[in-house]
């Protein structure tokens, strides 16, 4: 890999980091507040609607100038927001400012991938990004939880360094430690070389943008690899989405786990996602992503056959030190894994195959901002059809039922639809096609 590829997995870690952990300090700060609970889940729509609303902009924004300066400027954005927490602003408001940094951010940070790096090392770097990405959600999540917790927020209050910015709780103290990891991350992305790449540059005007930016979907749409690829990645994103709060819910009603306890069972889908991840970056050329199709269809079906298990079923406990934990939630766990495994495995692949198509029928961020587009709008439909089934006071063994066989079947009918293509069209020379736009 050229030196740069580890620059930008720096700057990545150090912003991933910053977003999980402004999570859970925003939390906190809404509880300071004494907010009402149904703000608390509007945290998320905030910070992940900007995605969908500027997606018609952030690609044209990621293309006019060189990746790492628009990576430095969306990460100050970040800080922006989070100073505005500080000064008062409501959390809702200031955490969708972070949204507007993190929506801008990802053409850039994607984009540039596929400028520094020949199309056969995509998958690689996909799968050691995607992998760090995992590794920095669970570490922020963790990392917010300690800086919320009274004894390093006191240590931190109690240093008086925060006082000029008027600082005087636990949340305030997490954010502006925070401010500072952003505020390292833009200045490693200072440090990302300029690859080179320019490209026309679009107006900002929203008639024409948006009519671009359609266009730029139905190129991927259209495409016999773009469509297949696009498919797998929107319907990840929006079935992820969906099994964060499946598997709280599930380790509630099957493991008798609370909520503190079941957030443990998706740090370790995240990990089964991160060891997918670096296999698939191993083991799957870019020329034989559209192979791991069918692993998709295996995890659909085992999130539906996992909804039986009961903790119950296996007994005994096993001991470490003062640690007893039951081996109906090490099983619980090891099926966790292989579920975010299936996932890991099958989604790097896809994503290096978008990039790459993107590449070649327009550009990095456009491409990428149409990739986030849906992705993001897939979460906001899935969430609200989720939202709906629990209104419907359906169990949690039915939402799972319908969860795995809904994501099984999908990932045949993409698969069917390849099939259909590859009869049509050996689509397959296409990875190797040069660009032409």
């Amino acid at each position: 890999m050229k030196r740069g590829f580890y620059t930008i997995m720096a700057a990545q870690f150090l912003s991933s980091l910053a977003d999980n952990a402004l999570l859970i300090a925003a939390i906190a700060l809404l509880t300071t507040l004494s907010a009402p609970e149904w703000m608390t889940p509007l945290l998320k729509l905030f910070f992940v609607i900007s995605y969908v609303l500027l997606a018609a902009w952030v690609g044209i924004f990621a293309d006019l100038m060189p990746k790492g300066r628009v990576m430095f400027i969306t990460n100050a954005i970040k800080v922006g927001g989070c100073l505005l927490m500080l000064f008062g602003s409501h959390p809702l408001l200031s955490y969708a400012i972070v949204g507007i940094g993190a929506a801008a951010y990802s053409p850039a940070k994607y984009g540039i991938l596929t400028e520094l790096l020949p199309a056969e090392k995509l998958v690689i770097a996909n799968g050691w990004i995607e992998g760090l990405t995992v590794v920095s959600i669970i570490l922020g999540v963790v990392f917010g939880g300690v800086l919320i917790s009274p004894a390093v927020a006191d240590f931190i209050l109690n240093l008086g360094l925060l006082d000029f910015l008027g600082v005087n709780n636990h949340a305030e103290a997490a954010i502006a430690v925070i401010v500072l990891i952003y505020a390292a991350a833009a200045a490693v992305n200072l440090a990302i070389p300029d690859t080179g790449a320019r490209y026309p540059h679009h107006t900002f005007e929203p008639i024409a943008s948006i009519k671009n930016f359609a266009h730029s979907c139905s190129l991927l749409w259209k495409d016999r690899l773009g469509q297949i690829s696009l498919s797998v990645t929107t319907l990840f994103w929006g079935a992820g989405a969906v099994l964060q709060f499946l598997v709280l819910k599930w380790a509630e009603a099957a493991l008798g786990m609370n909520l503190s306890q079941g957030a443990i069972l998706q740090a370790v889908v995240s990990i089964g996602i991160a060891i997918g991840a670096v296999c698939a970056a191993a083991f799957i050329p870019l020329k034989k992503s559209l192979n791991v199709l069918p692993m998709g269809v295996i995890m659909g079906l085992l999130v539906a056959c996992t909804s039986h298990y009961n903790g119950s079923m296996v007994s005994g406990a096993l001991s470490i030190g003062s640690v007893t934990i039951s081996y109906g939630v090490l099983v619980a766990c090891v099926i966790m894994v292989l579920v975010g495994i299936c996932a890991g495995f099958f989604v790097v692949p896809m994503n290096a195959l978008l990039q790459h198509r993107g590449h070649v029928l327009m550009s990095a961020g456009r491409s990428i901002a149409v990739q986030n587009f849906n992705e993001n709008l897939s979460i906001l439909v899935m969430l609200a059809v989720y939202s709906l089934l629990i209104k419907a006071d359906l169990s949690v063994q039915t939402a799972m039922i319908v969860f795995g066989v809904f994501v099984a079947g999908s990932m045949c009918l993409v698969i069917l639809k390849h099939l259909r293509n590859q009869r049509e069209f050996d689509s397959l020379h296409l990875i190797g096609e040069e660009k032409r736009h």
